[in-house]
């Protein structure tokens, strides 16, 4: 598991999901000839017919893409008067209910609604926050802090400062920034410079200086952090990650460990987060749904890839065997095919 984690020979010549604009990757894409208002009809007789007809559901709303998905939602208004959403939160339940309400929000505003979900009520969900703070692009960042705006009237940096604090706090809000330098030049010096500073701040000495570690982890562009992750280990025998783990604890210890994993690979990162959601006792659908959904149109087939590498099975097999009934069925179709 860990050695993926240390590879890092690879690591500059790979594409990464926090840069790439394509949705080339993805298992989800337009469908072509699409008819939002045959496919409204489709629903309609769905939900409003004696017993719902899942199949339906499933099969329409997994075989759209999300902007599809959004003009039959207009069109399903339009011709109900009511919001797909009520009527699908009306005639399903469960995790089945929630993915497929998952299906028919915008990206942006999805991420919004699990944002403050983690926020809202005793404690916060802190791994829920860090997943998404840490493998979003800049432009998905501003899209979120936009649709949160939109949907509170109230900046979600605002909101964030008074449920988060310390040096994991310090943190989460840079990257709530989404200011991460976009440069795909590398400057080879400047890695070098940051690897001695990280080493300085942390392996050689007594007690941790975080701050460096926050600053450099938070601001640099990927290209330029991974060759940082490369001069790193050349100085100190030891992955950044494998620093991290030893100097720091807590929160702290998590988010800067997913932003090391998501500066290599986020496909990576969430086939780990996706595997310890279905490992041990109870399934984690939550994160799951989240997973499956936000990442459909983006990277799956980057995901796919390296579940299989990391755990030896396919990701198709896992939830296969992980989950049930309709709900199983949805995320199956997302996932898109048995590797």
């Amino acid at each position: 598991m860990a050695a993926v984690w240390n590879d890092l020979d690879l690591l500059l010549d790979t594409p990464s999901s926090l840069t790439v604009t394509s949705n080339t990757r993805g298992t989800i894409k337009d469908k072509a000839g699409f008819k939002a208002a045959e496919d409204v009809l489709a629903l309609q007789k769905a939900i409003e017919g004696l017993g719902t007809t899942e199949k339906t559901l499933v099969d329409i709303l997994t075989g759209r893409s999300n902007a599809q998905r959004q003009l039959i939602c207009k069109a399903y208004f339009d011709s109900t008067g009511r919001t797909l959403v009520d009527d699908l939160k009306g005639d399903t339940h469960g995790d089945f209910e929630d993915l497929l309400v998952a299906l028919v929000t915008p990206a942006a505003l999805y991420d919004c609604h699990e944002v403050i979900k983690a926020t809202k009520g005793a404690g916060t969900t802190e791994d829920t926050l860090i997943e998404i703070f840490a493998s979003r692009s800049n432009k998905q960042m501003k899209a979120l802090s936009d649709a949160y705006l939109a949907e509170t009237g109230r900046s979600m940096i605002h909101d964030l400062k008074s449920e988060v604090s310390g040096d994991y706090g310090k943190t989460l809000l840079i990257l709530a920034e989404g200011k991460r330098n976009e440069s795909m030049t590398v400057d080879q010096a400047k890695a070098r410079a940051d690897a001695k500073a990280l080493y300085e701040a942390g392996e050689k000495k007594w007690g941790t200086d975080e701050s460096k570690f926050i600053d450099i982890l938070c601001s640099q562009s990927v290209p330029q952090l991974r060759q940082t992750l490369v001069e790193y280990k050349a100085l100190s025998k030891k992955t950044l990650q494998e620093s991290i783990e030893s100097e720091m604890s807590g929160h702290l210890e998590d988010i800067l460990v997913a932003i090391v994993k998501c500066v290599k690979s986020v496909p990576a990162y969430m086939a780990e987060r996706l595997f310890k959601s279905m490992k041990g006792a109870g399934t984690s659908e939550s994160i799951l749904t989240r997973i499956m959904v936000s990442r459909s149109e983006i990277d799956m087939l980057d995901i796919r890839a390296e579940y299989k590498k990391l755990f030896g099975c396919s990701l198709y097999s896992a939830l296969k065997s992980d989950t049930g009934g309709d709900y199983r069925e949805a995320l199956l179709k997302l996932c898109g095919a048995d590797d």
